[in-house]
């Protein structure tokens, strides 16, 4: 490609250029990706047992690779995998509740809300977590949750898309 005229002034990024040629090393996707979230109340959850987050409503799911409550991408690569969980106390004191990211049947990363906490009746908790993976192409993941009251009760997990979700999307590398 020959320069027929060379400006001194700096490039504008708002101006639309035309191509020739094969333009590489620019762009990429963030696929495959998905978000989905709880769209029925989890009840019966049992007490202070890690449960697998039944994650039941898609809103986006770029390659099918989301199903039966996990995330298998298909293609390798790094992923940033988040998740948020609400989890619902009606006991009136509570101890451990934890979030948890599972790739292959194993937690690789958790978040826990303090231990020992008072409360006053009914009571649900937001716990967020997110991390950043390496994944070969038939690599799952899940999210799990746990809530210990110590056999005073079952919690439940809130649905809703603001509540309870699970999402995950290939970084550009």
């Amino acid at each position: 490609m020959a320069i027929d005229k060379i400006q001194s002034e700096s490039i504008n990024l708002a101006d639309n250029f035309a191509f020739t040629g094969t333009v590489t090393g620019a762009g990429g996707t963030n696929t495959p990706a998905f978000f989905a979230y709880l769209g029925t109340a989890q009840t019966g959850v049992s007490d202070n047992t890690a449960t697998k987050v039944l994650i039941d409503t898609e809103v986006l799911d770029t390659n099918s690779a989301f199903a039966s409550n996990k995330f298998t991408p298909g293609v390798a690569g790094k992923y940033y995998i988040f998740g948020q969980v609400n989890i619902d106390s009606t006991n009136t004191h509570s101890y451990d509740k934890k979030v948890f990211i599972y790739k292959n049947g194993s937690a690789i990363a958790d978040h826990e809300m303090p231990t020992d906490l008072a409360l006053a009746g009914n009571s649900s908790f937001h716990l967020s977590i997110s991390t950043i993976v390496d994944s070969d192409t038939d690599d799952y993941f899940e999210l799990y949750a746990l809530d210990n009251n110590q056999g005073n009760h079952n919690a439940s997990f809130i649905n809703g898309q603001k509540e309870t979700y699970f999402g995950a999307y290939k970084i550009i590398e």
